[in-house]
């Protein structure tokens, strides 16, 4: 970050809020003119500040209300194991996260489905079905408290 001037890192703001607003939109906001907003968010772009822009959806108005936290334990933890394990879980579509952890879980999943007889048939017939995992552990989202995308910079 340490190329980044005050009106970068403003304009990173702005989209982190919302992605939708245009340059013109930006540089009223900053007291500037579009162009320079456009060269700088094309820059931010081109370096990766910026990975992509997305619409976050309501989870209930799609039916993919119930949230799961899934922990799952691997039985060995040897390279070509994690890697096959990682390559198949990006194949879940109901897989919406996925991190690799150091401790007593070897990796933490973010999964949403549409109910839980739907989360039991994707442990059943699709999470149960990659080799070499041990253990799984799940927790159910009761409430969401604070969820966002945005990072403070």
């Amino acid at each position: 970050m340490e190329n980044l001037d005050q009106t970068d890192l403003t304009i990173l703001r702005i989209l982190q809020k919302d992605a939708k607003k245009n340059a013109k939109e930006i540089a009223k906001q900053l007291n500037l003119t579009p162009s320079p907003v456009y060269e700088r968010i094309r820059r931010l772009e081109k370096q990766n500040y910026i990975k992509k822009y997305v619409a976050i959806l309501d989870k209930k108005q799609i039916d993919r209300s119930v949230t799961t936290i899934c922990q799952v334990s691997m039985r060995y933890h040897n390279e070509a194991f994690i890697e096959k394990f990682e390559e198949q879980i990006q194949n879940l579509e109901e897989v919406q996260e996925c991190y690799h952890m150091a401790g007593e879980v070897d990796f933490f999943l973010k999964i949403n489905t549409k109910n839980l007889e739907d989360y039991h048939n994707f442990i059943k017939y699709k999470l149960s079905t990659i080799e070499n995992i041990g253990t799984l552990n799940s927790a159910f989202v009761i409430k969401d408290i604070k969820h966002t995308s945005a990072f403070n910079i």
